[in-house]
């Protein structure tokens, strides 16, 4: 038996699944996802999800009154461009998925840094009973949003540390293939923030002197 597909070997029970290291999101019910917004249509909003198809968002989801075209202005709830936090709610092979945005938590992303990674890789950001991702907030203090669909908002105090959060999925996301992978990702922010604590003293250092 060969697989289809380069990837990871992962081996569940007696079922052995292969992770690839590179594919397109494949949309499921229930995933919370990013997207962003390309086209406006009489009836909502169409959302790229980096799937094959785009998804839809339907007015009737956001307002909470009866919609109606005429009076209900789409553009100024979202509008093309808007990066938004949204919530598969319905798919099938028959129509495009359906989003919603009626849950906490959900809605336009107003800051923070966005990126994008291979989808499959997703559950290594996250690593066993949420350890990576917890390292990596730990150490950086940003509030990190996974999409499944492979598009991450990244929020932190300051640039530096976002871009420090970014660096560390980066890697995963580059060496998922490596065994070892949470040591090194801990042992590189070991490292950075300690050169960062370096600097910092030394500047204090000079002031002082």
């Amino acid at each position: 038996m060969y697989a289809t597909r380069v990837g990871l070997v992962d081996l569940v029970d007696k079922t052995v699944m292969v992770v690839a290291l590179h594919s397109f999101y494949v949309p499921r019910v229930g995933d919370m996802i990013i997207g962003k917004v390309v086209e406006l249509t009489i009836a909502g909003w169409l959302v790229d999800i980096n799937a094959p198809q785009p998804a839809m968002l339907r007015a009737s989801d956001v307002f909470e009154r009866s919609f109606k075209p005429q009076r209900d202005d789409l553009p100024s709830v979202f509008d093309i461009g808007d990066l938004i936090i949204t919530k598969i709610i319905s798919y099938d092979r028959t129509r495009d998925p359906q989003l919603t945005v009626r849950e906490p938590g959900l809605g336009k992303i107003t800051r923070g840094q966005i990126m994008e990674i291979t989808p499959t890789k997703i559950p290594r950001v996250i690593g066993k009973k949420g350890s990576m991702i917890g390292m990596i907030k730990d150490y950086t203090g940003c509030h990190i949003v996974l999409g499944q669909n492979g598009v991450i908002l990244i929020s932190g105090k300051t640039p530096e540390n976002e871009q420090l959060a970014m660096v560390a999925i980066r890697k995963i996301d580059e060496e998922s293939h490596i065994s070892g992978l949470t040591d090194r990702v801990t042992e590189m922010l070991k490292k950075i923030k300690g050169s960062e604590k370096d600097a910092g003293e030394g500047t204090r250092e000079t002031e002082t002197n």
